[in-house]
């Protein structure tokens, strides 16, 4: 990554001053020294935003949080614009097809189209790589997976085996760890989600194979909700060898199209350019799991555990709206008896009624997704609320239809998931693979029992 400016005696580059870098975010200024709430509310965080309360977020956390922002991100691109190659970074970004719809429907474009227009924008601006993530939620969907299997095998040696809940959802998990606690932590699943197994990914392999250390790659991922970048910062993503993150910067999508806006950039005006997968080689298409809002972990793990655990082959899922649109429950029965009882838990007032049953012995179902958002991962704040917080109804039922059009593929159809078990994590079984696609849930010290807070 030469500076273009430079010459054979010396560089012009040398002769700017700092305020002069030729990249810079138009939305953030500098100015005095900020209270807690009003560095949050810039990075987009709100206490209705949050699943826990006011205490949940310490005051160093807040100041990282706040560090994910298009500052951080402009401050690396311009240092690839100085001559000093040390400073250099590959910009490596990863793009949530949670996020795409929303571009696509802002666009008046085909998903794939706009997955294009993105792709092609990203690299206008300094990304060098912008990856394809159906990859690492294809990874996230299989191990955890079977780590249903595997609990469900060994249900009558640990009594809270079940119900085993998803891990995918950052507010989630922060709500179970900070404020539930080990009531509820020994039921979610430890497989990392897409984002954080991307992390690992392209820190990792593709680190690896463009023969770079982790900390000269700076990952930026695309996700359609602000508690991504909580997640980012959780301690087991961070690698102390390197002094570096999976994920050093996270932007919403909403904060991608803010940027465009700031530009004066028109659709029309960027060039076109195919995601990458993380072996270096173009995508043409773009693919989903199979359901409108989400990775669909529940259809998958429930077909997979109906033919491994009672070998019967399920075409058609029957959803059953409980109560409201946001919970919904599947079943599965063999010779008079229910074998297999999944559900889709979506937004806190579900999760609320949920957790209240768990705690009087009164849920019975052996796997449950979770997820912060009603209406699941479309409906991130990052992407689907207008300024004052509101949902925006009318755009998010244009994601849901623009996303229900795109092609739905199998994790185990992926030839590059067998590939990388293989070569990159040493076997689908292995230590490694534990290590990389897994984490660990723990609860806080002095977690805060509260299920009367509204959100």
């Amino acid at each position: 990554m030469k500076c273009e400016n430079c010459t054979k005696k010396e560089c012009s580059k040398k002769k700017k001053t700092e305020s002069e870098d030729l990249v810079e975010p138009l939305s953030v200024t500098d100015g005095e020294e900020k209270s807690e709430f009003h560095r949050l509310a810039e990075a987009g965080i709100f206490l209705s935003d949050c699943l826990a309360c006011g205490n949940c977020v310490t005051s160093e956390e807040g100041a990282r949080i706040f560090a994910q922002n298009q500052k951080e991100f402009f401050k690396v691109l311009n240092l690839n614009k100085k001559c000093d190659s040390s400073l250099h970074k590959l910009v490596v970004a990863s793009v949530s097809p949670q996020s795409v719809p929303y571009f696509a429907v802002k666009f008046r474009l085909s998903v794939c189209e706009a997955a294009r227009k993105i792709c092609g924008f990203l690299k206008s601006i300094g990304a060098h790589h912008v990856l394809d993530t159906t990859i690492s939620a294809d990874f996230s969907i299989l191990e955890t997976q079977k780590e249903f299997i595997h609990r469900f095998r060994r249900q009558t040696q640990d009594e809270r085996a079940f119900p085993m809940f998803t891990s995918a959802c950052p507010g989630w998990v922060q709500y179970v760890e900070r404020v539930l606690g080990n009531t509820v932590t020994p039921h979610i699943c430890t497989a990392k989600s897409p984002q954080q197994i991307m992390g690992s990914l392209v820190k990792g392999y593709f680190a690896s194979k463009k023969n770079l250390s982790p900390d000269k790659i700076f990952h930026l991922t695309i996700a359609p909700c602000y508690d991504r970048k909580m997640e980012a910062l959780r301690e087991d993503y961070y690698t102390e060898l390197y002094n570096c993150r999976d994920v050093d910067c996270v932007l919403t999508s909403g904060e991608i199209m803010q940027i465009m806006e700031q530009r004066n950039i028109s659709v029309k005006e960027i060039e076109e350019s195919s995601l990458e997968n993380v072996f270096g080689e173009t995508s043409c298409g773009f693919a989903r799991h199979e359901s409108t809002s989400s990775d669909g972990y529940l259809a998958h793990v429930f077909r997979h555990a109906a033919k491994e655990l009672f070998d019967m082959d399920v075409q058609e899922i029957s959803y059953k709206t409980i109560k409201n649109k946001d919970f919904l429950e599947v079943c599965l029965e063999k010779d008079g008896e229910t074998v297999l009882r999944f559900a889709a838990a979506y937004g806190f007032r579900n999760i609320q009624n949920m957790v209240l049953k768990l705690r009087k012995g009164k849920f019975h179902y052996h796997f449950v997704e979770v997820l912060a958002c009603p209406g699941g991962c479309l409906d991130g704040k990052g992407q689907a609320k207008t300024v004052d917080g509101k949902l925006e109804r009318t755009l998010l039922r244009e994601m849901e239809e623009v996303y229900s059009h795109v092609p739905v593929q199998s994790p185990e159809s992926n030839p590059q998931i067998q590939t990388l078990y293989a070569d990159w994590l040493e076997g689908a079984e292995s230590q490694k693979t534990r290590q990389t696609l897994h984490t660990k849930i723990t609860a806080s010290a002095q977690p805060t029992s509260r299920l009367d807070m509204k959100w």
